[in-house]
């Protein structure tokens, strides 16, 4: 179940900003980790758990990003947790799977503009080229030293990190510190 009485405001964790292109325009998301084999190009509860190892389906706001053979974040508007998490387990019902509800835990930054694979680079040791991360890629991976789970969605130039929340105000000033050279 879904425990509302842990979430935070997000004004409370990240100042919001338009600074050298870091935007944080994300409103806080209802978040699922799900383990489940044998779930290739299926769809459960509206997320399409198709694509390969490392790649993201859905909107910027609603999307299931594959992490490993058997492992997805899956994201939800804030709000829709509650009917979606019981889609989940009725569609899993039977399943060997495990799902489990962790919108609590995490916050989302948006580091987008024309600078953005350049900020994040000062910090993440992936190529973020459009070659080397392309639309569509998404990937478990470390910025600074913190873990994060980095997003791109369909535009070019937008990226979405998604971190714990106990590391969003030094995740979020690693990358201010970054993106100053562009403010």
């Amino acid at each position: 179940m879904l425990d509302a009485t842990r979430k935070v405001p997000r004004s409370s964790v990240l100042p919001p900003s338009a600074h050298g292109g870091i935007v944080v325009a994300y409103p806080p998301a209802d978040r699922f980790a799900l383990r489940m084999q044998g779930a290739n190009e299926e769809t459960i509860a509206g997320f399409d758990l198709g694509g390969p190892i490392n790649s993201v389906r859905g909107a910027v706001d609603r999307f299931a990003a594959r992490l490993g053979p058997d492992e997805w974040l899956l994201v939800e508007r804030e709000g829709g947790g509650q009917a979606t998490q019981e889609a989940l387990q009725e569609e899993l019902a039977g399943r060997h799977s495990s799902l489990v509800a962790v919108g609590h835990r995490n916050v989302a930054i948006a580091v987008s503009g024309p600078h953005a694979s350049t900020v994040l680079s000062a910090g993440v040791p992936l190529d973020l080229s459009d070659r080397g991360f392309p639309e569509g890629m998404a990937t478990r991976t470390i910025l600074a030293k913190a873990e994060v789970v980095l997003v791109r969605p369909a535009a070019s130039d937008h990226f979405r990190v998604e971190c714990w929340r106990s590391f969003a105000p030094y995740v979020y000033a690693y990358l201010m510190n970054s993106a100053r050279e562009f403010g």
